[in-house]
């Protein structure tokens, strides 16, 4: 039988993503929240050893193999961050109408000059182009480019600026690679230790996932792709970039300083529909349960906000400092679940109603398989879906139909029986019998009987593919009465 833990966790069928740091990343933490309810564990490489995350990815799979569990694994490059440098006391009080010296010649930050880790900082920005600092907190505006490639701001909005703290320019190109010498070893590192998915940070347009994909495909890497969309560029080019990534992350911190916050809800609203449309898993981020770093409660916005990202179809919510730093990350996590399990009550479940196959599509044959399955599984009232992939795609896109009946999905490919953990109600079990097809959905049958999933009188509804040797796309379906 399966564990407890898998059991219990998959009463909801959104999934969570939760940040590992200090406040987890030890085995019996990491369990803990498995328990509570995680289904995929972030690692943030803007914090954090090479050496301390290859320990957290240890206690990962030793959990996964204990518990008869597949935890996915989520590796966050930290991407092109720009940050002011080291300030004198940490701690400068600005004023509106100061003028600041921005250089690329690292110092301690005075009012006279302060560091910014941008080397292109003047060749990029434009005299009054507005530049923001800590999440917007303050607000400068450029007043002059200078020759030895400084640049002078005018504060308009004034605070107490600390060290390293962001940047963001939201009416600037910024012309960084997408991939930073950083991010280029922490990718060989994820590659080397195999994680699931690898999101990349700060993408602008289609190049940015291509270069990335090139260096996984060169090193043979099965990791798939998130594209983080926190850039007026991304959401301008959003559908180009859901077709080239596998899955995507509504980045809601640095987007909602970098466009006006009131545009964020409905941007977060669209991206999840396009990647429902495309069958692309979606994850919302960012301040979800916030209050909950050092609370034992969320603040009621939090909970509207979780449950409307549910509403709207995401496949996960992500949880950042709640699990990496805060004092109670089992408890939001738990916390969390209850919020989910409460709105999927009335979640409005079999979308193929206005998600139908398109005939331009190359895959459209498979989708109308996929399509017609979840809409017999609501005719019949079935109690269960099941798929078979070798790509991953039938898995993804039974999941963006969004059926009502619980969705298993079997396959001979290692690699997605873990990534499919971030997809909806998706449930994957690794299967390699190939005999006929027949006996594999006989045996399919057998072992979610086995499992507790299914029983003797039930109703389910299988995908597949003959002839089974060929492994073509997703081309039958069957209906069958559980013996």
């Amino acid at each position: 039988m399966e564990s407890r833990a898998l059991m219990e966790k998959m009463t909801h069928r959104t999934k969570i993503v939760a940040t590992v740091g200090p406040a987890c990343d030890t085995y019996d933490k990491l369990l803990e929240l498995v328990h509570a309810g995680v289904n995929v564990f972030r690692l943030n490489f803007s914090h954090g050893s090479h050496e301390d995350k290859a320990q957290i990815i240890q206690h990962i799979r030793n959990l996964n193999e204990a518990e008869c569990l597949n935890i996915s694994i989520l590796g966050d490059l930290q991407g092109p961050k720009l940050r002011v440098g080291e300030i004198a006391n940490n701690a400068l009080k600005v004023e509106a109408g100061d003028i600041l010296t921005f250089t690329n010649e690292k110092c301690v930050g005075t009012l006279e000059r302060i560091y910014v880790s941008y080397p292109n900082l003047a060749g990029d920005v434009k005299i009054g182009n507005i530049i923001l600092i800590d999440d917007g907190k303050l607000e400068v505006r450029v007043a002059d480019i200078l020759s030895n490639g400084d640049v002078k701001v005018e504060v308009t909005l004034g605070g107490v600026l600390s060290s390293k703290k962001g940047i963001n320019l939201p009416d600037t190109k910024i012309s960084l690679p997408a991939l930073t010498d950083k991010d280029l070893e922490d990718l060989d590192f994820i590659i080397e230790q195999e994680l699931d998915w690898v999101a990349l940070s700060f993408v602008r347009s289609v190049n940015d996932i291509s270069i990335l994909r090139d260096k996984l495909n060169a090193k043979e890497s099965k990791s798939k792709i998130i594209a983080k969309i926190e850039k007026p560029e991304a959401v301008a080019n959003i559908r180009d970039i859901i077709n080239a990534s596998d899955a995507i992350m509504v980045a809601r911190g640095d987007l909602g300083v970098e466009m006006p916050v009131e545009k964020v809800p409905m941007i977060q609203k669209s991206i999840i529909r396009k990647c429902l449309h495309r069958a692309k898993p979606v994850i919302v981020a960012t301040q979800m349960m916030e209050s909950m770093i050092d609370r034992v409660k969320p603040n009621r916005s939090e909970i509207t906000d979780v449950a409307n990202a549910v509403l709207e179809g995401t496949d996960a919510v992500m949880l950042s400092g709640e699990t990496a730093t805060g004092q109670h990350p089992a408890l939001v996590v738990q916390t969390m679940v209850k919020i989910i399990a409460e709105v999927e009550k009335e979640y409005r479940y079999n979308r193929e109603e206005d998600l139908k196959p398109q005939g331009h599509s190359p895959s459209f044959l498979s989708d109308a398989i996929c399509y017609n399955a979840c809409k017999i599984a609501r005719d019949v009232n079935a109690d269960a879906v099941i798929g078979m992939t070798k790509s991953g795609y039938t898995g993804f896109v039974l999941s963006s139909y969004r059926p009502k009946s619980p969705l298993f999905i079997f396959s001979k490919e290692k690699s997605l029986i873990n990534q499919l953990s971030l997809s909806w109600g998706v449930r994957a079990f690794y299967y390699t019998e190939e005999e006929s097809l027949d006996s594999i959905i006989e045996d399919q049958i057998n072992i979610l009987k086995d499992k507790g999933h299914i029983k003797s009188g039930d109703t389910v509804v299988n995908t597949g593919s003959t002839p089974v040797q060929l492994h073509l796309p997703t081309n039958i379906l069957k209906l069958t009465k559980v013996e």
